[in-house]
């Protein structure tokens, strides 16, 4: 590729880590495996050891290595895992729980899913209040479970409720809720019947990126659902994924389940 005239070609450490970054995808080096060391990569491509760091620095910061102190930089491995968004169900009535999903997810491809629960009393963003129909900096409930894949952390997801609708009920318990969170509000007599999902990308705030541990190039993928009844909103339910370990899938349509590996 020429350089439009005019424009300054990249820096000798962009151009090497352009060319390491095409030699991983290739599968040159297979996931886990290691990269030559640094005065293999200065022998290969002619350069000094300081540009050879450099370039390993922008691999790292853009999560698809990672130095071990003594031993030497190793390629993350990719255990990319799925998550159905969107169910097709397989009948008219109340959407899948998400929660039952995740477990289902996690056995179907035999590894191991923990969550922990966290409950707090917060003032409604404004996004979320309008999706609500509440008056900006209005309190509502949030149920926060923390997902974790094998021990690696995965999602981050979030259910914002109106306060009255969660007082009182199991939905304020820092711990799983029998048949899901779904199940408390059908018994409360709002079975979520439709959602608007809003899928989005952004780049992690500082608490984000070290729950996570990502790289400084790493972003979130962020998937809003707002759910309803025939009566109007319910919640407002934001889930973030690790971009470098999750795979969003929407199952539409028949036989959609059976495409989508």
């Amino acid at each position: 590729m020429t350089n439009p005239r005019g424009t300054a070609s990249p820096p000798k450490y962009q151009r090497l880590a352009a060319d390491l970054r095409r030699r991983i995808e290739s599968g040159e080096w297979n996931d886990g495996g290691r990269l030559p060391v640094e005065n293999e990569l200065e022998e290969q491509y002619a350069v000094a050891r300081n540009t050879v760091r450099l370039a390993v620095d922008v691999l790292v910061n853009e999560g698809r290595v990672h130095r071990v102190q003594g031993k030497g930089t190793y390629l993350r491995r990719r255990a990319r895992h799925d998550h159905r968004v969107y169910v097709r169900p397989a009948r008219r009535g109340p959407m899948v729980p998400s929660s039952a999903t995740y477990v289902d997810e996690a056995r179907e491809a035999g590894r191991t899913l923990t969550v922990d629960f966290e409950v707090a009393a917060v003032l409604a963003r404004r996004d979320v209040a309008d999706w609500l129909g509440l008056r900006p900096q209005e309190t509502v409930m949030i149920r926060r479970q923390l997902c974790r894949v094998d021990q690696e952390p995965y999602a981050i997801e979030e259910s914002h409720y109106r306060a009255g609708l969660a007082a009182g009920t199991a939905l304020m318990n820092d711990e799983p809720v029998p048949g899901g969170d779904e199940r408390i509000l059908a018994a409360l007599g709002r079975a979520e019947t439709s959602a608007t999902d809003h899928l989005t990308a952004r780049m992690p705030g500082p608490a984000e990126a070290a729950w996570f541990g990502l790289g400084a190039g790493v972003p979130l993928l962020v998937n809003t659902r707002v759910t309803r009844d025939g009566r109007g909103p319910i919640r407002v339910v934001e889930t973030r994924y690790a971009a470098d370990r999750a795979r969003l899938l929407f199952e539409l349509g028949e036989g959609a389940a059976a495409a989508s590996g």
